[in-house]
């Protein structure tokens, strides 16, 4: 009986002033405004201005709003609207989900929320195709730009090709290829490799006759005169002292192998450059050792030694003859 017998305090002027309404505003500006204070007053919500004794007036001032409105439009012959302002029923705490969306019961208002999900996600495709077909077209201006950079190179490179061809048949007009050595004689055939193309014969041809060699041969080259260098220098270096060789003599050998052992160390750096860069697997090199070094200049300082002794015997013995 409490609530049958119910009115609300407030008068239609304060209803609209405490919902931030005027009058002859329409219905969905009262559901909205509404809507919006329930969510900022209400207990159950987050908001740091949530006051119960606030949404009890809001709420009363909307009841009034809505009656209000309802009465305006008695007499109108639209009985279908009528029947919409009597049926709605306040869901305050439900206007707290569905991100505020719909009215009436929760079923209902689940059902008004995934309609707007779907013409949300609609929008959403719309834009993202929209930006896609403006980063198309941002692409082909790029694409556009690029051709243009090489349509000119093209230009160019053909504008070269144009003049070396004026040039040559000017040269040929002079008379300056009729002098040429094998002219008139067919070009040489491609014995060497049957498998390499002309082009690429050619420019091997071109750059053997103009002294080319590749980096990993120039390596290979120094790395072998280097090794006879240093194994000459120590049998040299071996021969200029005594046999059997003196305390002294023994010292000058020390600091001669350790000299040596030093260039053995540095040509070692250039075996590993040349590892780097040689592009056959089986023509890699190993580093040279220092003892297996001294014990071959040794041998070799003997043997040298065993031809010098012979040569004096033999000397000797044609002198005792003559």
């Amino acid at each position: 009986r409490m609530l049958s017998d119910y009115k609300p305090k407030n008068d239609v002027k304060d209803s609209y002033k405490i919902l931030e309404l005027e009058e002859g505003c329409s219905l969905d500006d009262v559901r909205n405004s509404y809507r919006n204070l329930a969510k900022k007053y209400h207990p159950d919500s987050s908001s740091g201005m949530a006051d119960s004794k606030a949404f009890i007036r809001v709420e009363e001032a909307y009841r009034v709003v809505l009656s209000d409105l309802t009465g305006k439009q008695k007499s109108d012959p639209g009985e279908e609207e009528e029947d919409q302002f009597k049926s709605k029923s306040l869901q305050h705490r439900h206007y707290l989900s569905f991100e505020g969306v719909g009215i009436g019961t929760p079923s209902q208002r689940e059902k008004q929320y995934m309609q707007f999900r779907v013409d949300r996600a609609t929008e959403q495709v719309l834009e993202y195709r929209q930006q896609r077909l403006e980063s198309l077209y941002a692409g082909s201006d790029l694409s556009r730009a690029k051709d243009v950079r090489q349509s000119k190179k093209v230009k160019i490179t053909q504008a070269v090709e144009r003049l070396v061809e004026d040039l040559i048949q000017e040269s040929m007009a002079k008379g300056d290829f009729d002098n040429l050595s094998g002219k008139g004689k067919p070009l040489q055939k491609f014995s060497d490799s049957p498998h390499i193309d002309p082009m690429t014969h050619n420019l091997n041809r071109i750059l053997i006759d103009n002294g080319y060699q590749p980096e990993w041969i120039l390596l290979q080259k120094e790395i072998r005169e280097t090794i006879e260098r240093l194994r000459k220098s120590i049998v040299a270096s071996r021969r200029k002292l005594g046999e059997p060789m003196t305390l002294l003599e023994q010292k000058q050998w020390g600091r001669i192998c350790e000299q040596f052992e030093e260039d053995i160390r540095k040509l070692n750096k250039r075996v590993d450059n040349f590892n780097l860069v040689v592009p056959i697997l089986s023509r890699q090199m190993v580093h040279f050792s220092m003892d297996k070094e001294i014990l071959r200049a040794r041998k070799t300082y003997e043997a040298v030694k065993e031809k010098v002794s012979d040569s004096d015997m033999k000397g000797n013995e044609g002198e005792e003859g003559k």
